[in-house]
């Protein structure tokens, strides 16, 4: 990433304006073309130097529910079963730790209620127990670059 690429991630983190033209308004924060914040942030995002660009949604304020969750998979299995895991449209992001619970997902319900009826169907779907984590504090990390 170069300077211009980590001042954007840099401002886009601070929140993302809601007005006619949000690109147009950042990148003359920027001091940048319109255009060239879009192109570099399509450009990050291809390179998977952004693995997403879009806004965090606050589940618990609309009604919802996160909670993380993690499974303890064997080695043959654990392609099997991310498959199944991802499969669920309540799952928003899973990933392998070195760890004796080595896949870990969060799951994103529409009520609370839900978390425990999707833990149930992926249990059934993978054979295995699921471990329920939810959240107690939430937390923000403000990842800032140096640029």
């Amino acid at each position: 990433m170069d300077p211009s690429d980590k001042a954007i991630v840099n401002r886009l983190q601070q929140g993302f304006p809601i007005c006619d033209s949000p690109f147009r308004y950042v990148a003359e924060e920027l001091g940048i073309a319109e255009s060239e914040l879009l192109a570099r942030l399509q450009t990050m995002l291809a390179e998977g130097v952004l693995s997403r660009f879009g806004p965090m949604y606050h589940a618990e304020q609309m009604g919802g529910a996160l909670t993380l969750a993690a499974l303890k998979v064997p080695d043959d299995r654990f392609d099997e079963v991310a498959e199944i895991v991802n499969a669920f449209p309540e799952v928003a992001h899973n990933y392998a730790r070195n760890h004796v619970l080595n896949m870990w997902f969060v799951l994103a319900t529409e009520k609370p209620e839900q978390v425990s009826a999707v833990i149930g169907r992926i249990e059934d779907a993978t054979g295995l127990a699921v471990y329920n984590m939810p959240k107690i504090s939430e937390y923000y990390v403000g990842l800032q670059l140096e640029a």
